[in-house]
């Protein structure tokens, strides 16, 4: 259930990779680690993300990784000098599950080798449900790890498929009951709508799969085809055509009314929890926190300073072995971009917006939204309405005009 955050907002200036800024943490802001595993077994169609198959690996392999994340950490807490507590953890990718067991929980002991987690951290990974087995959940429990996001994408053959997907349709949910079983309160299923071919009967079969699984978080999000990537060539070669918006939305709204019925709400635009099933490390996205990004590409973002690190794990490995951050480049942002960031970001969940961060102009452009029915106003607090999630990038973008 990695978050991809919007488009960086401008910023004041943009920096040389030689070195970061110094970096202070601000006081009373979330505190969270987003840990990249950059492999996975075979590239998905659709996937854009900064992953690496074995064949496009140059010689790079699992064991190599991890040394240089120990060293990254390590160079993490060094950079940061008293670094606060560790509120939340997040191992993404590609596809953390191919670590094993052992290589998680190695990752795991090597931030602790140089962080304090708080009581009471929530620590997440991501994997592929075939990639995992009863023993495996297992294993990550005892270690300390305190959440599960699964990809399962759709529960209908042909739309994994089109996706390029090899799991089962009926692997996810298994996995999820062994995960609960393991102890694992927290257990999310990852979904896509709008895949070429896919039917509103798909969808509601997909959904049904993942609740049946005994999950209390479930992501959707709709098909997004990127350049460069294997199913944006088939588009251009007009093999397959996108889905058109006024479906999307349609799907959105099924998946919405589904999910309700089955007595989840939305906490974001595209995610659903059961009552404290929230994932508290996007939250931290979201609502103003801060974090370091470990890995290749990842992205990191502490005070007014973003930053992300070289992308391929062999140009990664090689910065640290010479005792460099691995950082391809970083931007300050200044208050402009920070504001941007800060509407952009709060007004897509579900308890909103403040009104106190909104100068006279944007007030005025946002009572002009719920005049329109796509906000509501609740005491100080701007919150989008049914019809104004399915546009919320627009009225992001009307209150900030």
């Amino acid at each position: 259930m990695t978050v991809r955050t919007a488009d960086a907002a401008p910023s004041s200036r943009e920096g040389s990779s030689e070195c970061l800024p110094g970096l202070v943490s601000t006081p009373g802001r979330p505190f969270g680690i987003y840990i990249h595993v950059p492999f996975c077994a075979t590239r998905c169609g659709y996937c854009d993300f900064n992953t690496y198959t074995p064949g496009e690996l140059g010689g790079a392999n699992p064991d190599g990784y991890l040394a240089a994340l120990r060293a990254e950490l390590a160079m993490a807490a060094e950079e940061l000098g008293s670094p606060p507590d560790v509120q939340t953890v997040f191992v993404g990718g590609g596809t953390p599950s191919l670590l094993g067991a052992a290589g998680l929980i190695s990752v795991l002991d090597a931030l602790r080798d140089h962080f304090v987690l708080a009581d009471g951290a929530e620590v997440t990974t991501e994997a592929n449900p075939e990639s995992t087995s009863p023993e495996f959940f297992a294993r990550l429990r005892a270690a300390g790890y305190t959440r599960i996001s699964l990809g399962m994408q759709s529960a209908a053959p042909h739309v994994l498929a089109t996706l390029d997907r090899v799991h089962s349709p009926g692997r996810a949910p298994a996995a999820a009951r062994e995960a609960i079983a393991a102890g694992f309160d927290h257990v999310n299923i990852d979904l896509i709508y709008g895949t070429p071919g896919e039917s509103d009967d798909d969808l509601v079969r997909s959904i049904d799969t993942a609740v049946d699984g005994g999950v209390d978080h479930i992501s959707a999000y709709a098909l997004t085809i990127e350049e460069g990537t294997a199913m944006g060539r088939r588009v251009r070669r007009g093999e397959i055509t996108p889905t058109d918006d006024d479906v999307l939305a349609r799907r959105y709204e099924l998946a919405d009314e589904r999910l309700r019925a089955a007595g989840f709400e939305w906490y974001e635009v595209s995610n659903w929890s059961r009552a404290d099933g929230e994932c508290r490390h996007n939250m931290g996205y979201w609502d103003g926190g801060e974090w370091w990004g470990a890995g290749p590409g990842a992205h990191g973002y502490v005070g007014s300073t973003r930053w992300w690190n070289v992308k391929h794990p062999n140009a990664y490995a090689q910065s640290l072995e010479d005792r460099r951050l691995p950082v391809a480049d970083f931007e300050q942002l200044d208050d402009v971009a920070m504001h941007t960031e800060d509407v952009m970001l709060r007004l897509r969940l579900r308890h909103g917006l403040s009104t106190d961060v909104l100068d006279d102009a944007e007030r005025e452009r946002a009572r002009i939204a719920v005049d329109d029915g796509l906000l509501r106003a609740e005491a100080d607090r701007l919150i989008l309405t049914h019809r104004g999630r399915l546009l919320a990038d627009a009225v992001v973008r009307d209150i900030l005009d």
